[in-house]
């Protein structure tokens, strides 16, 4: 699910220009902004009212004002004066240049959901290359959902259709309070629509823009609360396959949700795995090993390399592998070794980064085999403690699914040691030792015998 509008229509995020330095937006002239609004409403006679409605229900000006504002409209075009009311809404201060011309991107959005029976559109979240995302009121329960639709280019492709209602059908199994609810999928005329709890709040990925990278505490507690999302959809059978800052959503009491359940895949869909074999399906900063080979068995570790290389991006501000093309990314995944996460932040407590490398792991067999034996060391992070399954120094060579099984039954027992080793090598020590000591006795024979001669 793309992040949530904040509400705030004057928009000053900053440009980069080719140097790399940010500059701010020129704000449009309000000549412009009245020809983007006409242009998006096409057809809509009354700009006038549907600008009023518009203003009024994003909270840029009361509803006297905006009468007061088309009086003023009136009475000019009475007096034969050329006045419209966005030019009066700008000159009595209610509203700024750039605010009207973001409304254009609302009517728009109004225009591609209005044929959704039961709703009524908002504004528009955000836009993807497989769905675009509005923010909408349901009438019958008078409450705020998110409702993605999947574009007109692809209402006649079969394939295309059949992931977004998998989608829909992956995300209602689920129920959690970390996962991001589903309520309703379906078509209307040409659209193909899918209907969501609406999470106001924010991404990872806007946190880490915004403040480079998290305390270790925080992505610690964020980190915990999607291990607890996974966990619950492995335990239905699904595999995300796409986590990554973006799909992780903040709520403005702290909670985490996880989104966007577009390339989720059950681990027993044997047809779907073979023919998605030999394709890399994924997001190439964050993608497992095994995503990026394309192999039929994807289980629970491709998801904790994928939250590992979240974690990493979370706590050092930077991505674990980059690259010029996502090609060279992701092969650095396959072959180039990562940099402890503590060496890019030495503010890190060891724990936590070796909870991080074993997450993130080249072969799925040397990860958390699952989220349950995650949330073991995560939570012991947290507490301060050594991670028990993530702690080199103690484990060796140790049977983490033995360790892993006695600290989940909170059970004191000695973390077993491999003593095969140990007993393999004393038997050759004592036989070097015997030789060594007869080549020196034959050694010092010889010279007696020189000697005496």
């Amino acid at each position: 699910m793309a992040p949530p509008h904040n509400g705030n229509l004057d928009d000053t995020s900053p440009m980069k220009d080719p140097s790399g330095k940010t500059r701010p937006v020129p704000a449009p002239t309000v000549a412009e902004a009245e020809e983007a609004l006409h242009e998006a409403a096409k057809g809509n006679t009354n700009i006038d009212t549907l600008v009023g409605r518009l203003v009024i229900d994003q909270g840029l000006a009361t509803q006297d004002e905006v009468q007061h504002c088309l009086e003023q409209a009136n009475q000019l075009r009475s007096e034969a004066n050329q006045a419209s009311l966005v030019q009066i809404l700008v000159d009595n201060q209610y509203v700024t240049q750039r605010q009207i011309a973001r409304l254009r991107r609302i009517i728009e959005a109004e225009r591609s959901g209005q044929k959704i029976p039961g709703f009524r559109i908002l504004g528009k979240l955000g836009a993807g290359a497989m769905a675009t995302v509005f923010k909408a009121n349901q009438l019958s329960l008078d409450r705020t959902v998110a409702i993605k639709v999947l574009p007109r280019k692809f209402s006649d492709n079969p394939q295309f259709i059949e992931r977004f209602y998998a989608e829909g059908r992956a995300a209602a199994s689920l129920n959690h309070p970390n996962i991001v609810q589903a309520f309703d999928v379906g078509k209307a005329g040409e659209f193909h629509y899918f209907v969501m709890e609406y999470v106001d709040g924010r991404t990872v990925y806007d946190d880490i823009t915004k403040q480079k990278r998290f305390a270790e505490k925080d992505a610690i507690e964020v980190i915990m609360q999607v291990a607890e999302a996974l966990l619950h959809a492995h335990e239905k059978g699904l595999i995300h396959r796409d986590v990554k800052p973006k799909n992780v959503m903040i709520t403005k009491d702290g909670v985490v949700k996880l989104a966007d359940m577009g390339l989720a895949r059950a681990v027993s869909d044997k047809e779907a795995a073979e023919a998605e074999a030999g394709k890399a399906f994924g997001t190439p900063y964050y993608i497992s090993p095994e995503q990026i080979r394309g192999e039929r068995e994807i289980g629970p570790p491709a998801d904790i390399y994928s939250l590992g290389a979240t974690f990493y991006h979370m706590v050092t501000g930077a991505v674990p592998f980059e690259g010029k093309n996502p090609s060279a990314v992701m092969h650095k995944h396959l072959k180039a070794e990562l940099v402890p996460p503590d060496h890019v932040n030495p503010k890190l407590s060891a724990g936590v980064s070796e909870i991080i490398e074993m997450m993130m792991a080249k072969s799925p067999a040397r990860r958390y085999q699952s989220c349950k034996d995650l949330l073991i060391d995560l939570r012991a992070v947290h507490k301060g403690e050594q991670p028990p399954l993530a702690h080199k120094d103690i484990l060796g060579e140790a049977d983490l699914a033995a360790v892993a099984a006695a600290e989940a039954s909170a059970q004191s027992a000695e973390i077993p040691i491999d003593q095969t080793r140990g007993q393999d090598v004393r038997p050759w020590l004592m036989t070097a030792f015997i030789v060594t000591l007869c080549i020196a006795l034959i050694s010092l024979l010889g010279n007696i015998i020189l000697i005496a001669k």
